[in-house]
């Protein structure tokens, strides 16, 4: 897997991405304690909206800022982006109400909603190889799982000697590092202005036209349901239950996180060879059957288990969940990838952004308003219900012997004249 490092430009970007992420996963963890400081028990209900704000700035801030910088160059447009993400997050220390937090989280979002389409189209221009791809896959799962993973652990220990509002010049540090690395790093021609033909409103709703016309996105659509569920639990919830529940210390928090991100990891090390002996949907369908079977099985622990027991049930399902979702996600963009051309690729991983964002709309009110107004029960119940409707459409939609040329698209880009897909000749 690491073979793929030996490219100077995907080594370079790989840094920027695993370094930004881990002082992401740092704000996430900080913006937890900040909440639960400014709202108490109710700071699931505080994390839940500032999450849902996230959400509502990437799905409907995503495919039109792509559509205004689709041409341009991209290493400005990411430069740009890292640089004011990196100043809403030197704001976050000196919060002092929730609304605050709102505000400062959807301006720190909507810069995030123009960097990360724009970088993830990127790397298939960068390495064309499908196997080299596919590594390169597996690795962004890896850095993502930073996040959960390194970053709490950081913070476990940076907690022991800091307060939790230092923690955000972590994440400042973490946009500035990307920033400079985009800056040195030669990106492929391609990948320097590319675009498509077409209106402001044919190019903002080109990637989810491409979306609606494949069979294969159709069902990675009801994908992005089930993983926005365990998402959500873990994420709005998991500060609730560890801190008002089973009352135990700040730092059992970045532990809980750990365990998520230690499930995706497992599952994103293993991912290459995986995929060369089943293929996709049978990968991604086994996460959707795990992820709503490990839900119940949360629900359950939330419901009837006593402190003592409930925090080591806790950890054991919060490493299934994280495996269940990174057996979604890791594969997902080889999907994006067959199902555009070098000009659409934006627009697809756009979509795809956006898309799965959508679905967090949903989970994260459950998560936190329903959690806070009838309890955790009900809205772990809530969410896995979510899961198994997403699964079931997963299952239905994929069909389950792909045609001829399978790593083909099954529809290609709609002409800018004609605003439905076109068959493939």
């Amino acid at each position: 897997m690491l073979s793929v490092l030996r490219d100077k430009s995907y080594r370079r970007l790989f840094s920027a991405q695993v370094v930004a992420l881990t002082g992401t996963g740092l704000l996430t963890v900080a913006l937890g304690l900040l909440s639960f400081d400014l709202a108490g028990s109710n700071a699931g209900a505080v994390m839940g909206t500032a999450l849902t704000i996230k959400m509502l700035a990437y799905v409907g801030f995503a495919p039109v800022i792509n559509a205004l910088v689709a041409r341009l160059p991209k290493k400005p447009v990411l430069i740009a982006a890292d640089l004011v993400r990196a100043a809403m997050a030197l704001c976050l220390p000196f919060i002092t109400e929730t609304w605050q937090i709102y505000v400062v989280i959807f301006l720190l979002q909507s810069a995030s909603a123009t960097f990360t389409p724009a970088f993830q189209s990127l790397i298939p221009t960068v390495l064309k190889n499908e196997r080299d791809y596919t590594q390169a896959l597996s690795l962004s799962r890896l850095a993502y799982d930073m996040e959960a993973l390194v970053s709490p652990a950081a913070a476990a220990m940076l907690l022991t000697v800091v307060s939790y509002n230092n923690l955000f010049l972590g994440t400042v540090f973490g946009f500035l590092f990307s920033a400079g690395v985009v800056a040195i790093t030669a990106l492929p021609q391609t990948a320097t202005g590319a675009g498509t033909a077409g209106s402001l409103r044919h190019r903002t709703t080109l990637g989810v036209r491409i979306f609606w016309s494949n069979r294969r996105l159709r069902s990675l659509l009801a994908l992005n349901v089930v993983v926005a569920a365990p998402t959500a639990l873990v994420l709005v919830n998991s500060v609730v239950y560890v801190r008002e529940v089973l009352h135990r210390p700040e730092t059992d928090l970045a532990l809980a996180l750990v365990c998520f991100g230690i499930g995706s990891m497992i599952v994103a090390i293993s991912v290459p060879r995986v995929l060369e002996r089943f293929g996709d949907r049978a990968v991604m369908l086994t996460g959707a059957a795990l992820i709503p079977a490990a839900l119940a099985g949360a629900t359950a622990v939330i419901i009837l288990a006593a402190p003592e027991s409930g925090w080591w049930w806790l950890l054991g399902l919060w490493l299934l969940l994280g495996a269940g979702n990174s057996t979604i996600l890791t594969p997902s963009s080889r999907l994006l990838r067959d199902a555009s051309t070098d000009q659409t690729q934006p627009y697809v991983f756009t979509a795809q952004f956006s898309l799965s964002h959508a679905c967090y709309i949903v989970a994260y009110p459950l998560a936190g308003w329903l959690g806070a107004a009838a309890g955790l029960g009900w809205a772990a119940a809530a969410l896995t219900i979510l899961a198994i409707l997403g699964s079931a459409g997963a299952f239905l939609s994929w069909p389950r012997h792909a045609p001829a040329g399978a790593g083909q698209p099954d529809m290609k880009e709609p002409s800018v004249e004609q605003p439905t897909a076109q068959p493939v000749p």
